[in-house]
């Protein structure tokens, strides 16, 4: 490791340098330097100790250091004077997001608005949401025809041209900044789309550009580096690699139009950590990393969650420490539990998704036993300070079914077999089943498949609609709303994809579109009505009935503040289909219970005053006191949030 003195050595020969260059900019702003400067000097070491453990061999890395240092001084000499002021508070208040009161949305712009000067028009809606951060899925410009949902990027600084201009959405971040509502933008660090101007730079032949991506002149190493790796997208193209019309092969881990970048030179770092800047400078205060497993390659591994994958990203945040101290950092890792957790932290990224969260309640519904769930909240839930989970009942893409073999083993569960059973579940093979779901990329050689639909299509909405009655509608109805009291519930950041607030029913429509057929993911990726979100507020409607109950959950949320922060103990039941688990916060302590069967069930009452340390309790849905009783009761696929007055 280099030495903090080689690091201070180092800085006080390059801060002259950019002090010459930048003359013009420092003066025009000498007060925003001085701060550039002091954080400068703070971050510094553990910015070079990163670069200089990723690329100290090569020749040119003190070349491609005074680089990045310029650029990341000019980005926040550029930085608006109210994002600086915003980073300021953030960074007098570190732990801002682990409030009760935070809540997460997640739209299309054009599913849900059609442009983003529409979208701006939605505000009111994110506000009686009780939104706190909005996520907008990939909206920068894309390539033609198959684009991944907007993960093949043509471009990091453009929008896409039929959602509108940069300038439209700096104007929506600053609309929602005025409001108190963070915005959330995806960065997509692994890849870029093939017509890139970097990717036509190098097949062009630019030595430069050539760089950013794994360009092979045959197969030789292609094929060496193949032994090691899966295939994600088999049914698509072997292996990993694509071949060019040239006769090279360029490296494609997803699809052939996703060309990856190659972070072994630091000049693919250095421009890429320009491009966060300039989300960032545009208003992002939460940058998804996407598939961040894969971004960093090396010979003879699976190059998936590889060290140096950790090194980098823990680069870009020193980076972002220093030029936009505000910015967060959201780990999209869809991987082995035992990996997720190692994205995660104040130095990494500082939130994540909780995919193992997401699938264990879809397989808590589908068993109605918490065993699995309730030993992952146990034992997987925890995380380091500084940072939170994002839990989400479902996202754009599919369900997988994330756990752990051996966890399930424990248990005395077949991973493998459990896998197929709950596939079958929630494609409505299964008998007696309530989900009606699609398989996503399912292999009938090997039994593999990920789930789609929406929330209410596998909670069972769509089949007690169309085949059977007012009992079935109302247990779906509960079902919904059990898995959403969990995640405002479990500790760091409830995301809501939003549709579900109403109860969105699966859209088979996209089996009508050429360029959305093959994707099952489009059947609950949906057009947003606006006449069925105008019936939210009648009681009689379904969407009345989903939106009422969700609401209540959301005031629950924001008026406890025991669901603060991330502590959580899983409270043992003796009952195999009733969750349960304490909340602690501030001296404050909130009990809540989920039972997962469509009959009632009850719990010994002296778990109240083992675990609320007190014998009277308010039950925040009903709102009403109780005191301790010999039995507590739980309804059928009844959420209860009780809050222990003597706290």
């Amino acid at each position: 490791m280099p030495s903090l003195d080689q690091a201070r050595f180092t800085l006080q020969r390059l801060i002259p340098r950019l002090s010459s260059r930048l003359e013009t900019e420092i003066g025009a702003r000498p007060e925003a330097w001085e701060r550039f400067r002091a954080r400068l000097e703070r971050h510094f070491p553990t910015l070079f100790h990163h670069l200089r453990t990723l690329y100290g061999t090569q020749y040119d890395f003190f070349y491609y250091l005074e680089e990045l240092l310029a650029g990341m001084a000019e980005a926040w000499l550029q930085r608006a004077p109210a994002l600086q002021a915003l980073d300021a508070r953030r960074e007098a208040d570190p732990d801002w997001f682990q409030s009760h009161e935070m809540i997460a949305g997640v739209v299309y712009v054009d599913l849900f608005a059609g442009n983003l000067q529409s979208l701006r028009e939605k505000i009111p809606y994110f506000q009686e949401l009780g939104l706190t951060f909005l996520h907008l899925m990939p909206l920068f410009k894309t390539r033609a025809g198959e684009n991944d949902g907007g993960y093949a990027v043509s471009d990091y600084r453009q929008v896409d041209p039929r959602l509108g201009t940069v300038d439209d959405l700096r104007a929506l971040a600053d609309a929602l900044h005025d409001v108190g509502i963070s915005l959330i933008l995806d960065f997509v660090l692994n890849h870029t789309a093939d017509d890139h101007p970097w990717a036509q730079k190098a097949r062009a032949g630019d030595p430069l550009y050539r760089q950013f991506y794994w360009i092979f002149p045959d197969r030789t190493l292609p094929d060496q580096y193949e032994r090691h790796l899966r295939e994600i997208f088999p049914e698509e193209h072997a292996g990993a690699f694509t071949q060019l019309p040239t006769g090279e092969w360029v490296w494609t881990t997803f699809h052939t139009y996703q060309w990856d970048l190659n972070y072994s030179h630091m000049a693919t770092f250095n421009q890429m950590a320009m491009e966060m800047l300039f989300l960032a400078n545009l208003g992002a205060d939460v940058l998804r990393f996407d598939a961040l497993a894969f971004i960093w390659k090396e010979l003879g591994t699976s190059c998936e969650n590889l060290p140096q994958a950790h090194t980098l990203i823990r680069a870009f945040n020193a980076v972002a420490r220093i030029a936009a101290p505000g910015l967060l950092f959201l780990s999209e890792a869809i991987v082995h539990p035992d990996d997720v957790i190692q994205y995660i932290g104040p130095e990494e990224c500082q939130l994540s998704y909780n995919p193992l969260l997401m699938a264990l309640l879809w397989n808590t519904l589908a068993t109605r036993e918490v065993n699995l769930l309730a030993q992952a909240l146990r034992e997987r839930h925890a995380l380091p300070p500084g940072s939170a989970w994002v839990n989400y009942v479902r996202c754009h893409d599919d369900i997988g079914w994330t756990f752990s073999d051996e966890d399930a083993a424990r248990l005395g569960i077949n991973g493998f077999d459990h896998r197929r059973f709950l596939n079958d579940f929630y494609t409505g093979r299964f008998p007696g089943s309530f989900a009606r779901g699609l398989p996503f990329q399912e292999n009938p050689k090997t039994g593999d498949s990920r789930i789609s639909g929406t929330c209410a299509s596998l909670a069972g909405l769509e089949k007690a609609l169309t085949e059977e009655g007012p009992t079935e509608i109302e247990l779906a109805i509960r079902r919904i709303l059990l898995l959403h009291g969990i995640i405002m519930t479990a500790g760091g950041i409830p995301l809501i994809y939003l549709g579900d607030e109403i109860g969105v029913l699966n859209d088979y429509t996209f089996a009508d579109d050429p360029a959305r057929q093959a994707d099952s993911r489009w059947v609950h990726r949906i057009r947003a009505d606006w006449d069925r979100i105008a019936r939210r507020h009648d009681p009689h409607t379904i969407e009345g009935r989903i939106f009422r109950g969700l609401m209540r959950l959301i005031h629950i949320r924001q008026q406890t503040p025991a669901l603060a922060g991330n502590d959580l103990q899983v409270i043992p039941t003796d009952n195999p289909h009733v969750l349960g688990f304490v909340r602690r916060h501030g001296g404050k302590r909130a009990l809540i219970f989920a039972n997962f069967s469509e009959r009632p069930q009850t719990l010994d009452g002296d778990l109240l005053r083992r675990y609320g340390y007190g014998r009277a309790f308010a039950d925040a849905i009903p709102g009403e006191r109780i005191d301790l009783p010999e039995l507590l009761f739980l309804d059928a696929l009844q959420f209860r949030v009780l809050i222990s007055r003597s706290s």
